[in-house]
């Protein structure tokens, strides 16, 4: 009795020993090394300038810093749950990988029982029993479907990887448009305050005509009207400013309602054409083919660049091989199984070993084999369309970019002489009234068509700095290097 409580009780030990290793070398690491495959976590990667500088990624600026563009999208990128959420997507498609190689690897289970029976009607215990076992069971072949199944998972991930890319440049962009629409607003309420304080200008010189005689009732009420009418507008303009902002925090991953400041953008404005990478803002003088061999090359470069083409290239290769792995199901399996058992019952004790190999041949499963593989070639086909389609949105993307952005470099030297002439139509109208040779209707044009002009121009820049990101992000390449590298010889938007 003691050498049996002493086996039973080497068997428990083995047991807690195999419990122990597995639980630290499996349920706490990575013993595939997964977490290596997996992007780093989304932040704005620096060093492609040297010479810009900017604090560490996913670092917070000071509550009353003012925030440069840099620092909006580097707090879009790490606060933002939507990359948090693709980026943990892409973390367990990688983890399905492990699951995927763990499949090569042989499984080992481990069995305890303990029994003590009492017989009822005599009331007598007739013992205990006592059992254990452990078990190796090791899949050799199969036909490729472990193959099949890992080579699937790693596109998968792949295709996971580039869904984080694209995430991450649209979101890239988001906070680019926002924080320019921040800084365009805030610079159409300052066109809004100088419009109304030249309406002031207009009202006041009205009131002196009329008081002295020399103006008309109807000169002071429509300078009057003008007045209240830029006062609207400047109240508009200041609404418009804290909405903006609002956006702006959202993108950034803060509240709505948190105070920003932002900093002022260098004071030269981009040339027109600059940044659109092929000349395309030289002028209406252009020729239509060049443009078509401008823009067949981007597109060439986007299809090869794209994140989300590259995620239906993978999603595609990943079906192919679920088609495999359909097939493969199907066919025979080789499986090396062993085991060790040990029993006590009733003072009678015994141990077996045993050493196998099983032939599993599925003969037949109600056509759900055929049915399997039927239906993904169905899948693969369905996705090889959607990749497909996905290459034509591409080409347009990168067209509609490519012309807007031409668009808005041609608006932005046109904008700046409507700016300037309008600014001198507006001195000339409202000197001459005030010396008595000009109406309050050419004053009121004139500074009406400033106020236009003005946000006109606003506009313009808006449009361009945007529609620069948008095409870079049509091609695929939408990081840090748009705001680090301006055109040579242009200014920084």
């Amino acid at each position: 009795m003691p050498l049996r409580a002493s086996r039973f009780s080497l068997c428990l030990a083995a047991f807690a020993g195999i419990f122990s290793v597995s639980a630290q070398a499996f349920g706490s690491a990575d013993p595939f090394a997964t977490e290596s495959l997996v992007p780093p976590r989304p932040a704005l990667q620096t060093g492609f300038d040297a010479a810009l500088t900017m604090p560490s990624p996913c670092l917070a600026p000071a509550p009353d810093a003012a925030i440069d563009v840099l620092q909006a999208v580097d707090m879009a990128l790490c606060n933002n749950p939507q990359t948090r959420a693709v980026w943990a997507n892409a973390r367990a498609q990688a983890a399905q990988v492990g699951i995927a190689q763990g499949a090569y690897l042989p499984t080992l289970d481990g069995k305890l029982a303990a029994t003590r029976v009492d017989n009822s009607l005599s009331g007598v215990s007739t013992g205990q029993q006592k059992s254990a076992a452990l078990t190796l069971s090791w899949l050799l072949f199969d036909f490729g479907t472990r193959a099949a199944n890992l080579e699937s998972a790693r596109q998968l991930l792949s295709a996971a990887s580039a869904t984080l890319d694209a995430s991450v440049q649209s979101l890239f962009l988001s906070a680019l448009q926002a924080y320019y629409n921040a800084q365009a607003t805030h610079a159409a309420l300052a066109a809004a305050q100088e419009s109304e304080k030249a309406s002031r200008e207009s009202f006041v010189a009205a009131e002196t005509r009329y008081k002295v005689g020399t103006g008309t009732p109807a000169d002071r009420l429509q300078a009057q009207t003008a007045w209240s009418q830029a006062t609207l507008n400047r109240i508009k303009a200041e609404g418009d400013l804290r909405n903006a902002q609002g956006v702006l925090a959202n993108v950034m991953g803060l509240d709505a309602n948190r105070p920003l400041a932002l900093a002022e953008l260098p004071a030269g404005a981009p040339e027109a054409g600059s940044g659109s990478g092929s000349g395309s803002g030289s002028g209406s003088g252009e020729s239509y083919a060049a443009a078509e061999q401008d823009v067949a090359a981007l597109v060439a470069e986007a299809r090869r660049r794209r994140p989300d083409l590259k995620a239906a290239e993978a999603q595609l290769k990943a079906a192919q091989a679920g088609i495999d792995a359909a097939r493969g199901a199907g066919l025979p399996t080789v499986v090396l199984g062993a085991g060790q058992t040990w029993q006590d019952a009733g003072g009678i004790s015994g141990h077996g070993n045993s050493l196998g190999l099983t032939l599993n041949l599925p003969l037949f499963s109600g056509f759900g084999t055929t049915y399997r593989v039927r239906a993904a070639q169905a899948q693969s086909e369905s996705l090889a369309a959607q990749r497909d389609q996905l290459s034509q949105q591409v080409a347009l993307d990168v067209w509609r970019a490519y012309q807007s952005l031409t668009t808005a470099g041609q608006s932005l030297k046109t904008t700046a002489d409507l700016l300037a002439s309008a600014e001198q139509s507006e001195r000339v109208a409202l000197g001459r009234y005030k010396a008595g040779v000009g109406n309050i209707l050419d004053v009121l044009n004139a500074q009406s068509a400033l106020a236009a002009a003005r946000q006109q121009r606003i506009q313009a820049l808006l449009d361009w700095r945007v529609y620069r990101a948008a095409l870079a992000q049509a091609l695929g390449n939408l990081d840090i290097g748009l705001l680090q590298k301006p055109a040579a010889g242009k200014s920084q938007p």
